[in-house]
C-alpha cells in the first residue's frame, strides 16, 4: 500500500539523482509519532500537512535537507514532548535550525494591512531566515494552508487570504518562487472576493477553447519558423493566473472581452545567443508592438530573473506575448532561489556552497566564494540595513536601530511604558536594560509605578525618540 510520503520521495530522486531517502523516511516517521492522534480541522490525520509541505517544495526541486525539515517543522509547536534537542541529535543541527526558524514564523503577528507594517514583516521573515529555506518552508506551509481553508470561518478565511496577497504572495514575487506566488494570489482572490474570481473564472472557462486553438496555431507557427532557421526551441503556451488578469482589469478600467493579450509564448532556446536569435525570427514573423520590448538578460531583475520580453501583433489581430530564454534562465525563473540549492562537488566548503549558491545567479558573480559572501551582506544589508525586528509578548513586530536596548524597545511601545520601565525579559530571562536586542527575541517590559527616568539612561538607549523622551522628563 503506498504511503502518503512516497511520491515525496519518487520527485525527489527524480530530479536529485543519489539523494539518499532513509533520512527522509526517518523524519517522515518521526513526524508520524509527534502528530499520532492529532487531526486538522478537516478532520484528515495531522501528518498530511507537513507531507503537503514537503511535497509543494518538491515541485521547486527542494534539497533534502529542506523536505526533512518540511516534514518536522510542527512537530516542536505541536507536541511537548519533542524539543529542538531531539531534532538536533536525530536528524543534525541544519535541520533543527531550520525548524526552529519556521517555529518562530509561526510567532509573527500577520495581522495588520498597513503598508509599513507589511513592509515590515517581509523584513522580519527575511531577517530571521540566516537560510532563506526558512522561508521557503514556510511559503509551502502557507500555501497548502491556503488549500484548505475551507473548514475556518468566514472571517478566518478572509484574514488568511489578505496575509496571503498583503505578505507571502510579495514575498514569493521578490524569491522567484512564480508558481507558488501565482497559486496564493488565485487563492487569496478567490476567499477574498469570490463572487469575481468565480465570474472571472466562468468567463474565461467560455472563451477558453478559442483561445487554446489559437495558442495551438502560434506555437506551431513559431517552431516551424525556428526550426526553418536553424534554431532548435521548445514553444509552450502561457497561460495568464486569474488574479493577474483580474489587476489588469482593474487598473485599465476592461472588461474581459477587452483584454486582448490573454495569449502568450514562452520559447526556451539552449544559449544566450540564440534568445537573441529567436527574437529576430519573431519579429520577422509578426509586426512588433512599439514600446513593448525588455531586456531581462542585458538587465535582470533584482531577484536574478533573465528574459527577453516582447509583444507582437499577431494573426488574429490582437496581441500576443512572448518570452524568450535559455534552460537555465528557464530553471531560474521557475524555482527562483531554490534552483541554486544544489553544490557542485570539489568546492573549496560544500556546506557554505550550497547555504548560498542561489546568489551566484541574481548578480552573475563569479565561482569565488568571497565574492558570494559579500553579496549575502550585500543582500542582508539592503533589506535589514541599520535595524533589528523584536517581538512584544502578543506576537507584534517593532523594528528598532541596531544595537538598542530593552529600553528603546520600552519607548517604541509608549511613553508611559518606558517612564516606568523598571526591568526586562528577554526570550523569557531576566536581562539588564543595556542588553543589546537582537532580531528574532521576544521582549517584555516590567513597570513600577516609583521607577522614572535617570539620566545614565541616555547612555543606554539608542533610538532618537527614545533619547527625546528621557530627555524630556528629565528637564
Amino acid at each position: 500500500m503506498a504511503r502518503p510520503i512516497d511520491r515525496v520521495l519518487q520527485r525527489l530522486v527524480s530530479y536529485w539523482p543519489g539523494a539518499e531517502v532513509g533520512p527522509i523516511l526517518a523524519a517522515y516517521e518521526f513526524a508520524a509519532a509527534a502528530h499520532r492522534g492529532q487531526r486538522r480541522l478537516s478532520g484528515e490525520p495531522y501528518l498530511c500537512h507537513p507531507v503537503a509541505v514537503a511535497d509543494i517544495l518538491t515541485t521547486i526541486e527542494a534539497d533534502p535537507t529542506s523536505l526533512m525539515a518540511a516534514l518536522l517543522h510542527d512537530t516542536v509547536e505541536d507536541n511537548d514532548a519533542v524539543g529542538l534537542a531531539d531534532i538536533g541529535e536525530r536528524f543534525g543541527e541544519t535541520v533543527a535550525s531550520l525548524v526552529d526558524g519556521v517555529t518562530k514564523l509561526r510567532r509573527l503577528d500577520f495581522a495588520s494591512r498597513q503598508e509599513n507594517q507589511a513592509s515590515n514583516l517581509r523584513k522580519m521573515l527575511l531577517a530571521m531566515a540566516r537560510d532563506l529555506r526558512v522561508v521557503l518552508i514556510k511559503l509551502a506551509d502557507r500555501l497548502h494552508n491556503l488549500r484548505t481553508l475551507w473548514p475556518l470561518p468566514p472571517a478566518s478565511r478572509r484574514a488568511k487570504a489578505e496575509e496571503s496577497l498583503f505578505i507571502f504572495a510579495p514575498l514569493a514575487h521578490r524569491l522567484g518562487v512564480w508558481r507558488m506566488k501565482a497559486e496564493m494570489e488565485d487563492l487569496g482572490f478567490r476567499y477574498l472576493d469570490p463572487r469575481s474570481y468565480w465570474t472571472l473564472r466562468r468567463q474565461l472557462g467560455q472563451s477558453q477553447a478559442e483561445r487554446e486553438s489559437l495558442t495551438q496555431h502560434y506555437q506551431a507557427s513559431l517552431r516551424d519558423r525556428l526550426l526553418g532557421a536553424g534554431l532548435p526551441a521548445e514553444v509552450f503556451g502561457r497561460a495568464k493566473h486569474i488574479y493577474s488578469i483580474w489587476r489588469k482589469m482593474q487598473a485599465e478600467d476592461l472588461t474581459i472581452d477587452s483584454i486582448r493579450d490573454l495569449i502568450g509564448l514562452r520559447v526556451i532556446v539552449h544559449t544566450e545567443a540564440q534568445c537573441y536569435q529567436a527574437l529576430g525570427v519573431v519579429h520577422d514573423l509578426w509586426h512588433p508592438i512599439p514600446g513593448e520590448f525588455s531586456d531581462y538578460i542585458a538587465n535582470p531583475k533584482s531577484n536574478g530573473y533573465q528574459s527577453l520580453h516582447t509583444k507582437v501583433l499577431g494573426d488574429h489581430g490582437g496581441p500576443v506575448e512572448i518570452q524568450i530564454r535559455t534552460w537555465e534562465m528557464h530553471r531560474v525563473a521557475e524555482y527562483g532561489v531554490a534552483a541554486h540549492w544544489r553544490y557542485k562537488e570539489g568546492t573549496v566548503d560544500r556546506a557554505f556552497d550550497e547555504q548560498i549558491a542561489w546568489l551566484r545567479r541574481l548578480l552573475e558573480l563569479s565561482s569565488d566564494l568571497a565574492e558570494q559572501h559579500d553579496y549575502w551582506e550585500t543582500v542582508q544589508g539592503e533589506l535589514l540595513s541599520g535595524q533589528v525586528f523584536v517581538f512584544s509578548p502578543k506576537g507584534e513586530v517593532f523594528d528598532l536601530p541596531a544595537g538598542s536596548t530593552p529600553l528603546d524597545f520600552a519607548y517604541r511601545v509608549h511613553t508611559d511604558v518606558g517612564n516606568h520601565c523598571a526591568g526586562a525579559r528577554v526570550n523569557g530571562k531576566p536581562v539588564p536594560l543595556d542588553h543589546r536586542l537582537q532580531t528574532g527575541d521576544v521582549v517584555e517590559i516590567v513597570t513600577s509605578v516609583s521607577a522614572e527616568p535617570r539620566l545614565e539612561w541616555l547612555n543606554i538607549v539608542r533610538s532618537s525618540h527614545a533619547k527625546a523622551k528621557v530627555r524630556r522628563y528629565l528637564r
